[in-house]
C-alpha cells in the first residue's frame, strides 16, 4: 500500500480485467472506523490494513467489485458491507450486504453518496470530507482515467442516464477523483475547479 494523504492509503494495483486495466481499493482513516472503498484480494494489503486499524465499513460503487475478497474481509475485520440495494444481489453471492441504499445520503460524517447510475443502474460515486479541507470524490466506474485523458464504462442505452448522473457531480468541485478501474496505473488524478468542469463537459458531450 501507498500513503496518498494524510487520512488516505491506496492498494496495490490489480488486473482482474485483463493488463491494460488496473484496479485499486482506498482505506480511509478516520476516528469512527476506517472505510475502504471498492475492493481488493491482495493477502498483504490487508496485512497493511490491520495495521493500520482495520475496516469497520466497506463501500462498494457497484457490482464489478465483487469478488472472494469480501468474504475474506467481513472474515478479518468484521466489516460491514454497504452497496446500492440494486447491486445487493451481486455482492450476496459472496458476503451477506449490511446496508443497502436507494438514494442519496450522508452515510457518516463526512461521507456522502451519491447513486449514478449508467455503467450499472445502482452504480454510486461517494464524496468524502477529507483531513486537510480536501474533498474526495470516489466515482468507482462511472468516470475513470483513461491514458491522458478520461473515459466511461457504458452501454449505448444507458448514455443518457449517464450523462443525467454526472452532472451531479460538478458541486462541489473534488480535489482529488479516484476510481475503481483506470485504463492508467495511478487510478486518481488531482483537479480543479476549471479543470473538473471541462472534464465534465467533455465526457457528457461524449457521450451524446
Amino acid at each position: 500500500m501507498q500513503q496518498l494523504f494524510p487520512d488516505l492509503w491506496q492498494t496495490a494495483a490489480e488486473h482482474p480485467f485483463g493488463p491494460d486495466v488496473s484496479t485499486h481499493a482506498y482505506l480511509w482513516l478516520r476516528p469512527g472506523g476506517n472505510v475502504l472503498f471498492y475492493n481488493t484480494g491482495l493477502p498483504a494489503e490487508l496485512d497493511t490494513i490491520e495495521r493500520l486499524g482495520g475496516i469497520a465499513w466497506q463501500y462498494l460503487s457497484h457490482r464489478d467489485e465483487v469478488a472472494p475478497g469480501l468474504a475474506e474481509i467481513r472474515r478479518r475485520f468484521s466489516a460491514l458491507l454497504c452497496c446500492h440495494a440494486l447491486e445487493a444481489p451481486a455482492a450476496e453471492r459472496v458476503s451477506p450486504v449490511d446496508i443497502a441504499f436507494a438514494g442519496p445520503c450522508l452515510a457518516l460524517p463526512g461521507l456522502n453518496v451519491i447513486p449514478t447510475p449508467g455503467h450499472t443502474a445502482g452504480s454510486t460515486c461517494f464524496r468524502v470530507d477529507a483531513a486537510g479541507d480536501l474533498t474526495y470524490l470516489f466515482t468507482g466506474d462511472t468516470l475513470f482515467p483513461d491514458g491522458a485523458g478520461w473515459g466511461t464504462y457504458v452501454a449505448k442505452g444507458d448514455r443518457p442516464t449517464l450523462r443525467r448522473s454526472l452532472e451531479l457531480l460538478r458541486s462541489p468541485t473534488p480535489d482529488v477523483v479516484l476510481s475503481s478501474a483506470a485504463r492508467h496505473p495511478d487510478g486518481y488524478r488531482r483537479t480543479d475547479r476549471n479543470g473538473w468542469q471541462r472534464i465534465l463537459d467533455r465526457t457528457i458531450d461524449d457521450l451524446r
